[in-house]
């Protein structure tokens, strides 16, 4: 068995820059995963990437989910968490189908959407809870504290319900959801808190980060379930591997389309390609928040600030958290407030991948489109997946195999699909008591003098 992997801050080598003090220690994946984000605000990577034969991700051909988040899961984790453990975990959180939709010739859509909320988010979400309530201390309360911009909340939220020791507050900009999100973030209730925040997506987020770093908190045991956190990052490696073993002919490599928000979901990717998944690209298309596609097209980072808001709502993200990762990878350091202290290899990171931004009205002209022309449904997340492989395609040529990833539940947006197709989409199973629910947030400002007051009211330490 190989040695433990340990993990490390983003922001190890900022000494003396922006008044950071640099966390040079490394920790295990039970430490990275329990405390959310490094106390210099960096984010946790693992100081070695497991690698896999070729062979042994083909012969996932034909073999369920779980057996894949197992192979994922023991690679990373077979040193701090038991195998019986680990299996018993990963059986229980992926008990939903993983459907594959082929749209036209070695073109397919990755549907991640018929999980118990309906998301993508619920990949990891579930993982993580279970690995969190078998990492945390017995009699101490786990704090889990969520910026959301639509979807992460709700599967968050549902995950964590009822999970003994730990409770969750969700914080959501109050008018960037749609009316469905907001209903499921409001009513899950129980040890779950909805947040309503009058504010974009990145005040959210800079809000929860800020609470990381106060010293008044140093004893709540607060943790991150966003992407922040490196226990959401590592599911997400294992829809990749097991999508393209599932479609792969002769091993011959794919480009995966992923339409990138806050860069989690993409970062799942790149890890997958760094442990040995055969990937010819990875396409990471953006809403009209562009800082991303700019960035690669000039070698200059400037965040959108505020953010944009577009009809693919859980993308509206300014400058997205885990592009400090990104930048990691490619031996670079961006801070949480988006100052560059390093650039990274931009030929390296130009070579692998490629990203573009999509427009609300390309991505109406989308979802109406690949509906007219192959029955597929998409919602805007997807369309703009679709759509950037697309562009892809058009510049560069065809590819032996593409798989575009949607990431939301079509009936999550009812009102886009009913203007632009005419029809009431199914609600899926995991939605259909949904409009029957009922519940409030709490209502507050983008002001972190009142999140703060409002956390130590309600915050438990033991439990």
């Amino acid at each position: 068995m190989s040695e433990q992997i340990t993990y490390y801050s983003t922001n190890r080598g900022l000494a003396g820059l922006s008044g950071i003090i640099p966390f040079r220690e490394t920790v295990s994946f039970r430490e990275a995963l329990l405390m959310g984000q490094a106390p210099d605000e960096g984010l946790f990577m693992p100081e070695r990437i497991p690698t896999l034969p070729l062979e042994t991700l083909k012969a996932l051909k034909g073999k369920p989910y779980t057996e894949a988040a197992l192979l994922v899961a023991e690679a990373f984790l077979a040193r701090e968490i038991p195998g019986e453990t680990l299996r018993a975990i990963v059986e229980d959180a992926y008990n939903y189908p993983v459907p594959m939709e082929s749209v036209l010739a070695r073109k397919y859509v990755l549907r991640l959407d018929q999980g118990p909320t309906a998301s993508f988010k619920d990949f990891a979400a579930r993982l993580m809870a279970r690995l969190m309530s078998v990492c945390r201390e017995p009699g101490k309360r786990l704090n889990v504290l969520v910026a959301t911009s639509g979807d992460t909340g709700s599967a968050v939220g549902e995950a964590f319900k009822g999970v003994t020791g730990i409770d969750v507050t969700i914080l959501y900009p109050r008018q960037e959801v749609s009316g469905r999100q907001k209903k499921q973030l409001d009513t899950i209730g129980g040890n779950v808190r909805a947040v309503s925040v009058a504010g974009k997506f990145d005040d959210c987020q800079n809000l929860v980060k800020q609470a990381f770093s106060d010293p008044a908190f140093s004893g709540f045991n607060l943790t991150s379930a966003n992407s922040i956190n490196f226990g959401r990052i590592l599911p997400q490696t294992v829809y990749y591997i097991w999508a393209w073993a599932q479609l792969t002919r002769d091993g011959e490599p794919a480009v995966f389309s992923v339409p990138s928000g806050n860069f989690g979901n993409a970062l799942g990717c790149e890890y997958a390609r760094r442990m040995g998944l055969p990937v010819e690209r990875l396409v990471m298309p953006t809403n009209e928040n562009d800082a991303f596609p700019r960035f690669l097209e000039t070698g200059v980072y400037e965040k959108v600030s505020p953010s944009r808001a577009c009809l693919s709502n859980a993308m509206n993200v300014g400058h997205p958290s885990n592009l400090a990762r990104f930048f990691d990878l490619y031996g670079g350091t961006v801070d949480r407030s988006g100052v560059v202290h390093r650039q990274p290899d931009l030929a390296e990171m130009r070579k692998r991948i490629y990203s573009v931004s999509i427009t609300d009205r390309e991505t109406k002209k989308t979802i109406k489109r690949i509906h007219e022309q192959y029955k597929v449904l998409l919602e805007p997340h997807g369309a703009v997946g679709w759509r950037g492989l697309e562009v892809y395609l058009e510049l560069f040529g065809d590819v032996p195999l593409a798989i575009s990833l949607e990431t939301a539940h079509p009936a999550k947006f009812p009102t886009e699909i009913r203007t632009l197709l005419g029809i009431n989409p199914d609600l899926p199973p995991a939605l259909k008591d949904i409009d029957s629910r009922s519940g409030r947030p709490t209502l507050l400002a983008n002001d972190y003098g009142q999140f703060r007051e409002y956390l130590l009211k309600k915050l438990q330490i033991a439990g």
